[in-house]
């Protein structure tokens, strides 16, 4: 096989990023777009020596869970990967894929009992971070970057998120023509305009727009809020600084123009107060489902001590405070610590502590100040725990361990850990945070084998 090749090509499964599998004279091939039951015509792009990329050029045979895409930029922005099969595939699958790194990276027996389905398949995103480009007239666009690339593909709407993120955009871009404000080009680190970054708080109906400038200030500022509050009167308007010459979006520095440097969200009853640099799910509905698992995995006491590790802005902690005796949270990000806190004091919650620690030094202070707990929540990013903190968690002992993950290639890997120190992977769950995506949510309770 050779590049520009024609083949037929049978489709027999998905890589990990959502790309259709099939089987070449023994090669892996990769196809975007392409489904499992699928017959092909395959144009090859791509040969190396132990697989080989290719676009569809023909559908020879649809498989039985292929629908028409309802999206015109999905195949290029590659945001979603599933728009071209039905959900109820989409869910098996991803079951699948949690159940084969289980078996196959963690080697152990163990299957989800269920995926949980997603409230909203569309609309569900409370966060959109959206690059900003000029099109071929020289007219400001926001979109999404190209898979594996960043040329941006604009898009006036996408099926992600809900309408107010195509009022705010449709303003922003409108008020960044006007003036003539230039964006940022990455070879040269020049230009202002970097990112727009809105956030939708979806029971408060509270929204934050945050646009990321290269720059010290952000011209007309107030001529921008006072467009945005006239329609969103309680808005939380900032922006953000990022001179840096990194793919890494946000700066460190935020500059309130309008209202309050944050919204407020209600998720699982409790109230919730998210600043630009705060980590918050971004399928609120879901999250609650899934940490309603959690809780239920966790089996609390009233004379527990939880300890709650990447706690972010304290959400699944506080959701479960008034279950247990002490939560103690621990985060690395000192304004998601503070949010934490103010969280705690929004809701009268008293019996919880937070420390702005790396998860594995809290867990050793933790230790060093004689604190037990009973269960552990990590809720780690998609890189999943270190062998330290591992260690660390497994020493302080405690009788279950709730490990919620984005990733179930690092969640298998940390599971098998776990099990060779003595806690062993008794109920395992899928969510579906992210639908039309590539991305599932996994939680696993790990509970004491060794006294």
């Amino acid at each position: 096989m050779k590049k520009n090749d024609e083949i037929e090509l049978y489709i027999d499964g998905y890589t990990s990023e959502g790309s259709g599998v099939g089987h070449y004279n023994g090669m892996a091939v990769f196809v975007s777009g392409a489904a499992a039951g699928d017959t092909v015509t395959v144009h090859i792009i791509k040969v190396k020596k132990t697989y080989a990329v290719g676009i569809i050029k023909n559908i020879i045979t649809p498989c039985a869970a292929r629908i028409e895409p309802d999206c015109p930029v999905c195949t290029r922005c590659g945001g979603c990967c599933y728009r071209h099969i039905t959900y109820e595939s989409e869910l098996e699958l991803k079951r699948r894929k949690v159940d084969d790194a289980f078996s196959r990276i963690a080697g152990l027996d163990i299957k989800a009992q269920e995926i949980i389905p997603s409230p909203q398949v569309n609309s569900y995103r409370n966060k959109a971070m959206l690059p900003v480009g000029k099109d071929a007239q020289g007219n400001t666009v926001l979109g999404f970057y190209s898979q594996k690339s960043h040329r941006i593909i604009p898009t006036d709407a996408c099926l992600l998120h809900g309408e107010i993120f195509r009022e705010i955009s449709e303003i922003f871009t409108d008020f960044a023509d006007r003036h003539s404000l230039s964006v940022y080009d990455e070879e040269s680190g020049k230009g202002l305009l970097r990112h727009l970054y809105i956030r939708y708080a979806e029971k408060t109906v509270q929204v934050m727009v945050c646009p990321v400038i290269n720059g010290n200030d952000l011209p007309h500022k107030n001529e921008l809020a006072g467009e945005i509050a006239a329609r969103y009167p309680t808005a939380s308007i900032l922006y953000n600084i990022n001179k840096e010459k990194t793919n890494v979006v946000l700066g460190e520095k935020c500059v309130s123009i309008y209202g309050q440097p944050y919204i407020e969200d209600i998720l699982c009853g409790v109230r919730v107060r998210i600043s630009p640099l705060s980590f918050y799910q971004v399928n609120r509905s879901q999250a609650e489902n899934l940490y309603k698992k959690a809780a239920e995995y966790a089996a609390l006491t009233k004379d527990d001590v939880l300890l709650d590790l990447y706690c972010g802005a304290g959400t699944i902690g506080l959701s479960m405070a008034d279950k247990v005796k002490t939560v103690i949270g621990a985060e690395i990000v000192p304004q998601a610590i503070e949010n934490a806190k103010a969280n705690a004091g929004l809701n009268g919650i008293t019996n919880a502590r937070f420390i702005c620690a790396d998860a594995a030094q809290a867990a050793k202070q933790l230790r060093e100040e004689g604190i037990k707990p009973d269960v552990i929540i990590v809720d780690p990013p998609r890189k999943g725990c270190d062998n330290e903190l591992i260690e660390t968690v497994t020493g302080m002992a405690p009788s279950k361990i709730v490990y919620v993950s984005c990733d179930p290639a690092t969640l298998a890997r940390d599971a098998a850990i776990f099990d060779r120190l003595g806690y062993k992977a008794t109920r395992l769950c899928a969510a579906d945070m992210f639908p039309r995506t590539s991305h599932v949510e996994t939680v696993v309770l790990m509970s004491r084998t060794m006294e």
